[in-house]
């Protein structure tokens, strides 16, 4: 697709057009389900709920993290409907940027008065 930051501002501009219609106060999985039929109307693709498998001394252990949307197999999504992002929201995503080998991500929270106050980017350098 065209470059990651087109594609961030793409991303970002469908959960502006989510917020628009529904506003802050809902569940963050509402917000997932809408954000992907946004995302599914605008020909992009992606993958929900993608678990990240832990590697850990050399064995792959049962348990794992589940990235909340993946775009075009290069931007990972977290989605949140908090009071507020705090920095274990950050190191979260960062963790699963880390753990995915990705570079940028997307720290999305829904419980704001305007989206573009809940807008974070990541990146893992």
């Amino acid at each position: 697709m065209e470059d990651r930051d087109e594609l961030t501002r793409e991303i970002i501009g469908a959960a502006i057009d989510v917020h628009r219609l529904l506003g802050p106060g809902l569940l963050e999985s509402t917000y997932e389900e809408c954000l992907a039929f946004e995302l599914q109307d605008r020909g992009m693709k992606f993958q929900r709920q993608l678990e990240i498998p832990i590697r850990y001394k050399g064995r792959q252990l049962k348990i794992g993290y589940r990235i909340d949307l993946l775009i075009d197999r290069q931007i990972i999504v977290e989605l949140k409907s908090v009071q507020s992002i705090e920095p274990i929201h950050e190191a979260q995503l960062l963790t699963y940027l880390k753990l995915s080998n990705k570079r940028c991500g997307l720290l999305l929270n829904f419980n704001v008065p305007m989206m573009k106050q809940g807008v974070r980017r990541l990146l893992n350098d």
